[in-house]
């Protein structure tokens, strides 16, 4: 794709209210993703340790969108606010350089912090201004956004573009200690914030997470191949090559979005034609697409190593429904839709092929979660 296609694919909200209502609407987006992490906790399709990683990005998520939401309150309003940029045609997500600009304003978030008033300050002087000068204060407005910006920024935990890898101990199983390797990224290719789960046995002498040399080289391996195009088998057989004594069993990937809006996105589609049809109101008009892709070992290999070693190699089930797995290079793959009662409603009016199969999440104001397949 080139400059000019991907400019075309991108826009910047130029308007405050507009701003305010796409940031609105993913804070409720956010908020719901964590109950519907639940929901599947609740059907056994998550684990206790599986459903502690995920929560820990699905909420990051969520302090993402509220810094930015800060950053960008007064979009429009004021002439140095800045502007969001989202890729309106793919994702319907902030582009991948509004985390990177993020990640960065985080590094210098103390030093921002300490040259600016307290907001107890900013407000104190917004009421004198209100009252002698009878004005609305909007460069004191704006800088307490900023202040709020940089406060959100100095308490952390944020989704950030990259959120490399941890290891969380699952158990011992004779000479193997078995970990849950779980990161996340924001992908730069599809503008989408994806997170991995790996179940993998280690063999060798000292614990992956305390060994000095191999837990460096782990997480820099699977970092570098945290990319969409790439398929989990490709993922997962070039980490059990390189690792003789890290066997990974099992490798899974989530797609948190694309998130299709009648009102902000304009891909094609059903989906966009449903979302007109339900003419939801402010808040309520979106469908955001979740797609998990999971990866088997379905048996072990000895192959040789040197002039007389060898080394297990996974052997991975894929898919039989898919021409062998080749298209997918997964085990199995899933996608659902979580949406709200109206546009579920018009989704089911209308019937579109290709959705009779898919998992529908129907959230609610309040709080419910609701699912239907």
């Amino acid at each position: 794709m080139t400059q000019i296609e991907l400019q075309a694919d991108h826009m910047k909200l130029e308007d405050t209210r507009v701003t305010r209502r796409y940031f609105g609407k993913f804070s409720k987006i956010t908020g719901y993703l964590t109950k519907v992490a639940a929901t599947m906790e609740a059907e056994g399709r998550f684990g206790r340790k599986d459903i502690d990683a995920m929560a820990r990005y699905l909420v990051g998520l969520n302090w993402t969108f509220t810094a930015l939401s800060h950053k960008y309150h007064f979009s429009g309003r004021f002439a140095h606010s800045g502007k969001l940029t989202f890729d309106r045609r793919e994702s319907g997500f902030p582009v991948y350089q509004e985390l990177l600009e993020m990640a960065n304003d985080a590094q210098q978030a103390e030093r921002h912090l300490a040259s600016m008033p307290s907001v107890g300050d900013l407000k104190d002087q917004m009421v004198r201004v209100i009252l002698s000068e009878q004005e609305i204060p909007t460069k004191l407005q704006f800088a307490l956004s900023q202040r709020l910006y940089y406060e959100e920024l100095r308490r952390g935990d944020q989704f950030w573009a990259r959120n490399d890898p941890q290891a969380v101990w699952l158990g011992n199983d004779a000479d193997r200690r078995k970990f849950l390797v779980h990161w996340a990224v924001y992908d730069s290719q599809v503008n989408l914030p994806t997170i991995y789960l790996m179940d993998l046995e280690d063999t060798g002498r000292t614990g992956l997470p305390k060994d000095e040399r191999r837990w460096p080289e782990a997480q820099a391996h699977l970092m570098a191949q945290s990319v969409a195009h790439l398929k989990l088998l490709t993922i997962a057989k070039g980490f059990d090559e390189d690792f003789a004594d890290l066997h990974p069993t099992r490798l899974r990937r989530f797609h948190i979005g694309p998130m299709y809006s009648y009102a902000f996105t304009q891909q094609s589609g059903p989906l966009r034609d449903v979302l007109k049809a339900a003419n939801s109101p402010v808040g309520e008009d979106w469908a955001l697409v979740w797609t998990e892709e999971e990866l088997v070992s379905e048996r072990v290999e000895q192959v040789k190593s040197g002039w007389f070693g060898s080394v297990e190699r996974q052997i991975f089930a894929l898919d039989p429904f898919e021409g062998g797995g080749a298209e997918t290079g997964a085990t199995r793959m899933e996608r659902s839709l979580i949406m709200p009662e109206r546009p579920y409603q018009a989704l089911a009016e209308r019937n579109p092929p290709g959705f009779r199969q898919v998992r529908k999440f129907v959230v609610s104001d309040g709080g419910r979660v609701l699912s239907y397949k």
